[in-house]
């Protein structure tokens, strides 16, 4: 890909106003420049946004890949963005090279689909969560990886062309997953690269009321939509032990049976399981999909 140009999606629901825009003024002042910035009101009115950025404003909140997706149609309409960036709206680009290192990566490989950044808080520390890999380890250890983070990552416009954007039926959690693994089935790399910095607050992922359910639901969807049918009952039963001894909350347990309950009964189509060969390069990446 030569002299790839970059286009920056943002999502918000309107509660993170000056963090929106410490984002955008850190966008702003990156030394390769974005040739498009969009910011989707995900149901909820934007600010006034800066001069030169695209404001996107939605009925109703479509969920993370529901507004990723507008956000990538807008951007594709213009016609001139090689290299998408998604960024979480309460983030922070610390650097004025992130944009200048990810053109390089893209310009290096043609096959290169996704870069994961590093999500770290305003100490420096990365959260286990945040490092995607089976085992993290050094969270400064970067390499080819077989899912990404959502807060901060960069992705090929050819590859979406050729695999189809975000889930829009997830809403949220493991939409990241869905779009490595198809990723992965067409060929695609996807490389965890700890030089590119978000800086974001120290979270925990339940504090989305909706966590539990989202998160059963969709794993089950995972993998009805993507593994092998010898695979989907390893997969689901290692996620039922593993769920069944993390989770210290009844009512996250309610939840989260709830939602798997919903994954069984409900469709989330098309199935196109992956391939064995896609199966053995993720088992040689470090994480075969039974867990």
């Amino acid at each position: 890909m030569n002299h790839p140009r970059i286009g920056v999606a943002i999502l918000t629901m309107g509660n993170r106003p000056a963090e929106l825009m410490e984002l955008l003024e850190s966008v702003a002042v990156q030394e390769t420049p974005a040739q498009r910035v969009v910011v989707v009101g995900n149901g909820a009115p934007l600010p006034t946004l800066p001069e030169g950025v695209t404001g996107l404003e939605l009925p109703e909140n479509l969920g993370v890949a529901g507004g990723r997706n507008a956000a990538l149609t807008r951007l594709a309409a213009f016609g001139d963005v090689d290299v998408v960036v998604d960024l979480d709206d309460d983030g922070l680009l610390i650097s004025p090279d992130v944009f200048t290192r990810l053109v390089e990566l893209y310009e290096r490989d043609e096959r290169l689909g996704v870069v994961s950044f590093r999500i770290a808080d305003e100490r420096g520390r990365t959260q286990r969560r945040h490092v995607p890999r089976l085992r993290a380890g050094d969270p400064m250890r970067g390499g080819p990886v077989t899912t990404f983070l959502g807060g901060g990552h960069g992705l090929s416009m050819r590859m979406l062309e050729e695999i189809g954007g975000w889930p829009d039926a997830f809403f949220y959690a493991h939409e990241e997953t869905d779009l490595a693994w198809r990723a992965l089935d067409a060929g695609w790399k996807v490389l965890y690269e700890p030089e590119l910095v978000l800086q974001h607050p120290w979270t925990s992922p339940t504090r989305h009321a909706v966590f539990h359910r989202m998160v059963a639901r969709n794993r089950v969807w995972l993998a009805k939509r993507h593994l092998p049918l010898p695979l989907v009952p390893a997969y689901l039963g290692t996620w039922t032990l593993l769920t069944l001894a993390r989770t210290r909350s009844w009512g996250g347990l309610r939840a989260w049976w709830g939602g798997f309950a919903e994954g069984v009964r409900t469709p989330c189509p098309p199935r196109r399981p992956m391939r064995w060969a896609t199966v053995w390069r993720m088992t040689r990446l470090g994480r075969p999909p039974v867990i």
